[in-house]
């Protein structure tokens, strides 16, 4: 009876082993090497460096508060762009404490923009991480950046045109500006001018 256990127990071992060796190691290590092969960067977070100085990437998102910046989308992740806590705020249509933030936020980007507010401006993302914001959401906040840094309209607007992302593919997704990529231009374009 013993021996009949251990030889309907073999097979089911030797299987167990040779998929936990497959799918645990050989195949993790094998998308790991075609990642670094084919999209380094990608594959490595889309870090953004000041020499060796990591600033950010390219796919998370940052808050950024001063008049001199362009505003990402609002964050419910930790306590804002926290990338090891990420999530919406689980906050529906009637809960007051969304309307109440979203209140606030309107009236900030009133108080420093006319025209319509681009809902992406007060509305968090589903991940909160989100690091880009709609066109119609750059432009809202094109003269504020402008005044802040002494520049002219113009010259903001055409740096939020040279950053605006089409659709993946042409169709996939909709046009979009990264705003950590747009800052960094920002202050490239400051440090030329001398300001």
């Amino acid at each position: 009876m013993g021996s009949d256990i251990m030889s309907a127990l073999r097979p089911t071992l030797v299987t167990l082993l040779l998929f936990a060796l497959l799918l645990c190691g050989a195949y993790p290590l094998a998308i790991l090497g075609l990642g670094q092969a084919a999209f380094p960067a990608q594959a490595n977070g889309s870090l953004i460096r000041d020499g060796d100085r990591i600033v950010g990437s390219s796919l998370i998102g940052q808050g950024f508060s001063t008049d001199r910046y362009f505003w990402s989308r609002p964050s419910a992740a930790g306590k804002g762009y926290d990338a090891s806590a990420s999530s919406g705020s689980n906050l529906g249509p009637t809960s007051a404490a969304l309307v109440e933030r979203v209140k606030g936020d309107v009236a900030k980007i009133r108080a420093t923009s006319s025209g319509a507010v681009p809902s992406d401006l007060v509305t968090a993302s589903g991940s909160g991480l989100d690091p880009d914001i709609s066109p119609e959401a750059a432009d809202a906040q094109i003269a504020r950046v402008a005044l802040a840094r002494k520049l002219p309209d113009a010259r903001i607007r055409a740096l939020v045109e040279a950053s605006m992302e089409g659709p993946l593919l042409g169709i996939l997704g909709e046009p979009r500006v990264n705003v950590l990529l747009l800052n960094r231009q920002l202050d490239r374009l400051s440090a030329n001018k001398g300001g």
